[in-house]
């Protein structure tokens, strides 16, 4: 999966770490040091319309640097409305992200270890949003690869 994803905040190219089932594994240099992340894309998204969308991953990212590990976050492809919260949905177990621009994370690194714990023993995710048009939409991931390629990244990103 090729990723421009980081690119303003990187310094070089994202180098592939792995590709584990359905989620990939990466680092790259960033501003404050060395940045790795796993990210995937939807198997399938539904929308309540047709909605024009930008490239949809999520992702689990450490930043060694700034002191941040396991940070779970979704780049949704549209500006979501304003002050909205997206509902996040591991299997059967529902958590709420705060949203800011086409972007949308846990409040707390507590609530990120409780996510990122259910995503590890999980089989899909979905994360459901709306759009700053009224769109509602709900992506669906498949979980598969998701502990390879978190133990790649914090192997990679201590």
């Amino acid at each position: 999966m090729a990723l421009g994803l980081m690119a303003g905040a990187a310094e070089a190219a994202p180098e592939l770490l792995g590709t584990y089932d359905d989620w990939s594994a990466y680092t790259y240099q960033g501003p404050d040091g060395k940045v790795c992340y796993a990210v995937s894309s939807p198997k399938k998204s539904d929308s309540s319309r047709k909605v024009k969308r930008d490239p949809i991953f999520f992702l689990v990212t450490n930043m060694p640097g700034r002191k941040v590990r396991g940070e779970v976050s979704t780049i949704i492809g549209y500006p979501f409305k304003e002050s909205s919260l997206v509902t996040l949905k591991v299997d059967n177990q529902n958590f709420e992200l705060f949203t800011n621009g086409d972007g949308a994370w846990a409040d707390t690194s507590a609530k990120e270890k409780q996510i990122l714990g259910a995503m590890k023993k999980g089989h899909s995710l979905s994360v459901a949003g709306t759009s700053s048009r009224g769109a509602q939409t709900t992506d669906h991931y498949s979980l598969a690869g998701i502990s390879s390629a978190v133990d790649k990244i914090d192997s990679a990103c201590k």
